[in-house]
């Protein structure tokens, strides 16, 4: 049996396991009622649905853990807390993270405690009533499977000393785990943060304290962790966020280095400690470790003269005058590409051979790259900004590279000596699975391990898994790495782990993509192969695992561990699925939703068949561009235009959105690309409860639809969707004979990039190729969601006197839906033909499919068009063997087949 190392182990819908090099984590705080006005003011007029979006803004600005705190004393913090709760477990972008239930009364954490899903963090338990009560209510979180928070507090009130707070916490972890039965790693310590520069001296050793109590908790209980509420630090600044946010980020880098593992902290609002003022910083420096007996005063006179206003960016060109390895470095970190020849050839003649320029300074300065991103210094922009800095140095020197190499070449001919060129950097083998088109994440993460040192080889998209391998084995590479974006790829990633088995190879498997997940990798591809398969998670955890899996010290260990998740993931998954209730698919069909078709007659399409749309207007388009997926594609995360303002991140995203509208003027005043799209509307016939007809407007019959139905056990009231619902049944006699239906369909796509992706690649500039790339995709969905506006006011038109404004529309609020094959609420990507076929989107849009039925060019998006006011979207989740069987017989395919493609929906 495999040993279950000793983390602290969370979760909510997702596991979070801590990890000894897992970083700080951010536990956000505006849900908490005490320390958020607005969050207070929400609850208390019972507002929990715009109090549900303060729990999503913390989560988007990077919280890993969510503090909920209804401590109120207007309030029923039992009902708040209670109903709360069994809100925010119904929102998965929300529930995904951990809970922390904190109040300073123990029914309202219990109220909590009843509704929690996944395993969360109390905040808190204290001895101050003494030891039965801290005992009681410890067994009770045990009981629950909660971890929780210790505060540094007995029968004699909070730790104000470093020795108190070191003894109180080493008493409750005695009692903890020698009476009570808590694991050491399920216990937090909170040594109690307290505001410093107060005036008081006695307060000023406070930050001090609690660092050092921190170190000293570490090294006697090391498997315990350590929080604190970090805003506490800075009350005597309140009202001034600048000197605040300075303090908080200046207590953490030394809490963080002494052991601090978590901390309640505004994940919007922290600063990069190398970002603040360095005047600032320092007298920060001072309060914090109480190095100075003046640095409260000079704080205070500072914070005077400080007001939250954006920076000035001021062109400074003093590095220009330093050494020309300090020059590469500076280039390279700021992403400065405008003196790289001169540099680079500069560097040339003072090095005995080019590639010392390579070894020297410029992988001095990537390194440094590196270990900014690594610790959260650098965003994924910049990094990308680097590699196109360190390419074109690259370039620049390999020319003479090469004939240095042809020199040594001759003079060992010459002398008739073997010729043998030293093996380079570990390589790292990268590519898009067959059937497959999407790379973006690709490129990314092939550039992020670039700037760190690794050779990589990009083998492209739609590769065979024969020509990976083929390719793997000829070069002899370290790791090989898949990515793939649609469902069909995840298969096709299970054939290449069962195929580098039958092979014999030993190499390592990294598995990436937006439809990978870490249970899909450890249920369906890891037990395929066994020298190590991974799930990588986004670009910056790529150099990590990477790095692990290229020490030989740490890859046993790391493979291990991984192994140990995998197996617990795959034994969570055999015990969910088991425990799922299902219905049969007849029982289903009839719990569909209640539409009242007596009362409603559809809309007829104003224009009927197809309407192409051969190049459409870019500049429109463009303005309906929802930016917030562009971050994303970028690893910045944060609601837009928010995160052009965040006190983390903003800069940096406002530099990238700058860049990419620059781009964005050129390719539409230069007309780089096209975007061609098709719309159709017909006839609708419901058949069967997941059957429609598409007729012509003869009534003659085009082609039949086949829908998937929702098929697990549902609460009372709750329907099982199928697409079909939205579409009227003249199948039932009750119902107003005569009366037609319609539902309508689209493909858009986005031509003409690949030229100019190719001119990127050629000049060494991944940064505008991977933001072209980004772009089209943004333009394609724009492009839909343009149509889907011109069909609700227009080609349809029913609803001619919609005015939404634009920033709703990418929160959907508007009537109708447009799902696409493939996806949640409609699966199955074969369905896809049928709609090709129909628009024949391959001659009016350009567009083809792959044999895994993806889409190419990949700025592509199709989808069908529903109109009724009650059809939402949805997601299918898993369906059983009847309706397997069911769906097959209906499509006309065998099981085998239909299994295929329905494989991620299987049970």
């Amino acid at each position: 049996m495999s040993e279950i190392r000793p983390f602290l182990r969370l979760s909510g819908l997702e596991p979070l396991v801590v990890r000894p090099e897992t970083n700080f984590i951010n536990v956000g705080e505006r849900t908490n009622v005490t320390g958020s006005k607005k969050f207070a003011r929400l609850i208390r007029e019972g507002n929990y649905e715009e109090a549900l979006s303060v729990a999503r803004q913390q989560v988007e600005s990077g919280a890993q853990i969510l503090d909920i705190n209804m401590d109120d004393a207007l309030l029923d913090g039992v009902m708040a807390m209670h109903t709360f709760v069994n809100l925010l477990q119904a929102e998965p972008d929300i529930a995904r993270i951990p809970i922390m239930l904190d109040s300073s009364k123990f029914a309202i954490i219990e109220a909590g405690l009843k509704c929690i899903q996944g395993k969360c963090i109390v905040n808190s338990i204290s001895m101050k009533e003494g030891i039965e009560k801290f005992v009681e209510q410890a067994e009770i979180c045990l009981s629950y499977g909660a971890s929780v928070i210790v505060m540094a507090f007995d029968e004699d009130g909070q730790a104000d000393t470093l020795q108190r707070r070191v003894d109180i916490c080493e008493r409750a972890y005695n009692i903890l785990t020698k009476e009570v039965g808590f694991h050491p790693s399920d216990i937090i310590f909170d040594p109690n943060i307290f505001a410093i520069a107060t005036g008081i001296e006695e307060h000023n050793n406070y930050g001090v304290d609690f660092i050092e109590a921190t170190r000293i908790i570490k090294q006697k209980m090391p498997l315990t962790r350590v929080s604190g509420g970090v805003s506490n630090i800075s009350f005597s600044f309140r009202g001034n966020d600048v000197v605040r946010e300075a303090m908080h980020s200046v207590f953490l880098y030394h809490a963080i280095r002494a052991g601090m593992d978590m901390g309640i902290v505004n994940a919007g609002a922290l600063v990069v400690y190398d970002e603040i003022d360095p005047a600032l910083r320092e007298l920060c420096e001072d309060v914090v470790l109480n190095r100075n007996p003046e640095g409260t005063e000079k704080l205070i006179l500072f914070a005077e003269t400080v007001k939250a206003k954006g920076k000035e960016v001021k062109k400074d060109d003093a590095w220009r005058a330093t050494p020309v390895h300090e020059r590469l470095k500076h280039a390279l970190v700021n992403g400065i590409t405008d003196f790289i020849d001169a540099d680079t050839e500069e560097a040339r003649m003072q090095y005995p051979k080019p590639l010392d320029v390579i070894e020297g300074p410029l992988m001095d300065g990537m390194n440094v790259v590196g270990d900014l991103f690594g610790s959260g210094k650098m965003f994924l922009p910049q990094v990308v900004k680097s590699a196109r800095v360190m390419k074109k140095s690259v370039a620049y020197l390999f020319p003479f590279i090469e004939a240095e190499k042809e020199e040594r070449r001759l003079a060992h001919l010459e002398a008739g000596t073997v010729n043998e060129e030293t093996a380079g950097a570990a390589k790292i083998l990268m590519a898009t699975v067959k059937g497959d088109v999407h790379d973006i994440g690709k490129n990314i993460v092939g550039v992020v391990l670039g700037c760190n040192g690794y050779e990589v080889i990009d083998l492209g998209v739609m590769v065979p898994a024969d020509k990976i391998l083929d390719t793997a084995q000829r070069e002899n590479v370290d790791i090989i790495g898949l990515s793939g974006l649609i469902t069909p790829s995840l298969d096709e990633m299970v054939h290449v782990a069962k195929e580098m088995k039958r092979r014999g190879m030993k190499q390592p498997l990294l598995i990436g993509g937006a439809t990978t997940s870490r249970m899909h990798t450890a249920v369906k591809i890891a037990p395929q192969y066994d020298e190590g398969i991974v799930h990588v998670l986004d670009a910056s955890r790529s150099v990590t695992v990477a790095g692990n899996l290229l020490n030989k010290e740490l890859k046993v260990q790391f493979l291990s561990t991984i192994n140990e998740e995998y197996n617990k993931l795959r034994e969570d998954f055999e015990s969910k699925r088991t425990a799922k209730n299902y219905i049969t698919i007849a029982q289903a069909q009839a719990n569909a939703i209640k539409i009242d078709w007596d009362n409603y007659t559809p809309p007829k399409p104003e224009k009927m068949g197809v309407t192409v749309f051969p190049d459409y207007d870019l500049s429109e388009i463009r303005n309906y561009i929802d930016w917030g997926p562009f971050f994303i594609s970028w690893e910045m995360k944060g609601k837009f235009p928010e995160i052009l303002s965040d006190p983390a991140i903003g800069a940096e995203a406002t530099k990238l959105y700058n860049d990419a509208n620059a781009l964005l003027d050129k390719l539409i005043n230069e007309k780089w690309l096209t975007a061609k799209g098709v719309i159709g509307f017909w006839e609708a016939d419901k058949v069967a409860p997941d059957t429609i007809i598409i007729k012509n407007e003869q009534g003659g019959e085009m082609t039949t639809l086949e829908m998937l139905r929702q098929q697990i056990k549902k609460a009372a009231n709750q329907p099982n969707f199928s697409l079909a619902d939205f579409v009227k049944p003249n199948y039932d006699t009750h119902h107003l004979e005569g009366v037609k239906d319609y539902m309508g369909a689209f493909a858009v796509s986005i031509h003409g990039i690949e030229p100019h992706l190719q001119r990127f690649a050629e000049d060494h500039d991944d940064y505008s190729k991977i933001m072209l790339q980004a772009l089209a995709d943004r333009f394609a969905e724009a492009f839909a969601e343009v149509l889907h506006k011109r069909t609700r006011t227009e080609y349809w038109g029913y609803e001619q006197n919609e005015q939404i404004p634009i920033a709703d529309l990418v929160k959907e609020k508007y009537r109708g839906i447009r799902p696409a094959p493939g996806y949640p609420a409609c699966p199955d990507h074969t369905e896809k033909y049928k709609l090709f076929d129909l628009l024949n989107a391959y001659e009016n849009a350009g567009i083809t499919l792959t044999e895994s039925l993806a889409m190419y060019p990949s700025a592509s998006v199709c989808g069908w068009y529903f109109s009724h006011p009650e059809s939402q979207y949805f997601g299918i989740n898993k369906i059983s063997e009847d309706q397997l069987h069911d769906y097959a017989h209906r499509k006309g395919m065998s099981v085998d087949e239909i299994s295929r493609w329905l494989s991620p929906i299987l049970e």
